[in-house]
């Protein structure tokens, strides 16, 4: 599947803020702004310090429920959002998108499926094959949209996934420093992991 042009989807994402407040997290506290964009998910952006100057700290996190919110190990979700909270609150400036795009895209139930299909012997992308689905089906033009809400301009992307830099560049953001969220590997995510980088091009370290 070709990769869409992000200034393509910036054009077509109309996007609508519906509500800020702030977030006492254990990381500190953060500012919280909910955006809607044409998918009709609630897409969310956590952000500390001033965004518009400087070269802020930026993650773009999908949704996973089973790494951020039950601490599922057969993903690195949950630890590299953590980890991109930490390292904003130790900067005192950065922000996290937070969007609703579930299982790379294709939904919880899907994921589910994926999952039953990885435990019969299926990579993370055959899974989503033999489902008749993409091995990544995520629109970025929605984090695109939200930073320019953000008014961001210039980052450094915390991120392992080269396609994230990619369309951020492609779509005009200044995007002057690649930084890794290394995870150490485990039993039940090390196969995920090696597919990620050897099928998905995710710049990995292969000895953490």
């Amino acid at each position: 599947m070709s990769v869409p042009d992000a200034t393509a989807l910036r054009a077509a994402v109309r996007l609508r803020r519906l509500a800020d407040s702030r977030l006492p997290t254990p990381h500190g506290l953060f500012r919280m702004a909910v955006f809607a964009a044409g998918d009709d998910k609630e897409h969310v952006a956590l952000w500390m310090g001033e965004l518009e100057e400087g070269m802020p700290l930026v993650r773009i996190h999908s949704e996973c429920l089973t790494g951020d919110a039950f601490m599922s190990l057969r993903c690195d979700c949950g630890p590299q959002l953590q980890s991109a909270l930490a390292q904003i609150a130790a900067e005192g400036r950065g922000a996290v998108l937070y969007l609703r795009q579930e299982g790379r895209g294709i939904g919880l139930a899907n994921k589910i499926r994926a999952y039953a299909l990885q435990d019969e012997g299926a990579d993370t992308v055959e899974a989503n094959h033999q489902l008749g689905l993409p091995a990544d089906a995520r629109d970025f033009g929605i984090a695109v949209a939200m930073l320019e809400a953000l008014k961001v301009r210039r980052l450094r992307l915390m991120t392992n996934n080269p396609r994230k830099l990619d369309e951020l560049r492609r779509a005009g953001f200044e995007v002057v420093e690649r930084v890794p969220i290394q995870i150490v590997a485990n039993p039940f995510n090390a196969a995920y992991l090696e597919t990620k980088a050897r099928k998905m091009g995710h710049l990995l370290d292969p000895d953490a």
